[in-house]
């Protein structure tokens, strides 16, 4: 089966806040504002293994690389509509500490921006005083979980752990298993497991398959983000067939990186893996989320994930079941942008602490 059409699902949206008349006519409408009840999708559920799912995938790597090429070119936000898309984007962020010198107290400061993500003279200028914002979730490894949990009583705002040997994935099997096990005693509601790549390089799918059903089994009501380590896999068809197998095991979302590798989440990645889910869907019914992760530092580069995730997949993969950004640095950016969509003046990032 292929995955290169062109075609793209739509649906109704509602919008909030609504663009000026002046605002350019062939723009994506606004995503519905953080506030609005949103139906949570059924939770993926692991299918048999199935060969036949990942024997006939392809992907047509010129196809793609123009449809990518089309986002920047021709989509414009600008004005209300985008300080909507960016307040849509922050619900969405994972914000994450991965360093060797993480402290407690880091990751404290860090729960404490993910529950205030933007200033609230800002929120109130924008209209949305009255209005809860936090972030999608924070992400940490093993050891902080606890803290951020403790940090993060009576948010709302989930706890991810990183595991299985992150960021290469090597250790033991049964040591893997005991990680995520143990995060989620500690707290944590969802797990962004690796992959062992050397599966996918040597089209192991089977292997690939027992690996992430045993990491979703582990994980018992914590959700699993499937991290398939793109920059690493050679070729758009193995990514695809990656995010088959891991959404036939069980997985809740696909990720593109831990961010520690060379390459690491792309607009080209991204649409191979989205064809998958949408193949997916076909398939079983079920809706599993997209998460890209590493290098996605600017607003910009946010709005055009959002852009592509809704052209490709339909308005409900912009809610935070369905779409996470994991990210470091970007919330800073997106509260400069809104704070210049209000005052007209760009501030200095050192006024935008931990984001």
């Amino acid at each position: 089966m292929t995955s290169t059409s062109l075609v793209r699902p739509s649906g109704a949206v509602r919008s909030r806040p609504a663009p000026p008349a002046s605002a350019n006519a062939d723009a994506p409408a606004v995503p519905a504002a953080p506030a609005q009840a949103h139906a949570a999708a059924p939770r993926n559920t692991a299918q048999p293994f199935d060969a036949g799912w990942i024997e006939g995938i392809r992907f047509n790597l010129s196809a793609a690389e123009r449809r990518v090429a089309t986002l920047p070119g021709r989509r414009s936000v600008k004005k209300d509509a985008q300080a909507g898309w960016l307040l849509k984007a922050i619900t969405c962020i994972d914000l994450t500490t991965l360093s060797g010198d993480d402290t407690a107290e880091r990751v404290k400061r860090l729960c404490a921006k993910a529950a205030m993500p933007v200033r609230p003279d800002l929120l109130a200028a924008l209209g949305f005083a009255d209005r809860k914002l936090h972030t999608g979730a924070v992400c940490v490894y093993h050891r902080f979980v606890s803290t951020a949990v403790e940090a993060l009583a009576g948010t709302g705002i989930p706890v991810a752990a990183v595991s299985t040997g992150f960021p290469a994935g090597l250790i033991p099997h049964e040591l893997k298993l005991k990680e995520i096990e143990a995060s989620v005693r500690d707290g944590a509601a969802e797990i962004d497991i690796v992959i062992t790549r050397e599966h996918v390089l040597t089209g192991q799918w089977k292997k690939l398959y027992d690996e992430m059903l045993d990491f979703r089994r582990a994980a018992g009501a914590a959700h699993v983000k499937a991290i398939l380590a793109t920059g690493e896999l050679k070729t758009l068809r193995n990514v695809a067939k990656a995010s088959m197998v891991c959404m036939m095991a069980g997985a809740d979302f696909i990720k593109t990186s831990t961010g520690k590798e060379g390459v690491n989440a792309t607009p080209l990645v991204t649409l191979a893996m989205l064809r998958m889910i949408r193949q997916y869907e076909a398939r079983t019914g079920l809706r599993v989320g997209y998460k890209p992760a590493g290098g996605v530092s600017t607003a910009k580069t946010a709005l055009d994930y959002q852009v592509l995730m809704k052209e490709e997949l339909g308005r409900d993969w912009l809610e935070p079941d369905l779409f996470r950004i994991g990210a470091s640095t970007l919330l800073a950016d997106i509260e400069r942008q809104l704070e210049h969509h209000i005052t007209g003046r760009y501030s200095a990032y050192n006024r935008h602490p931990i984001g």
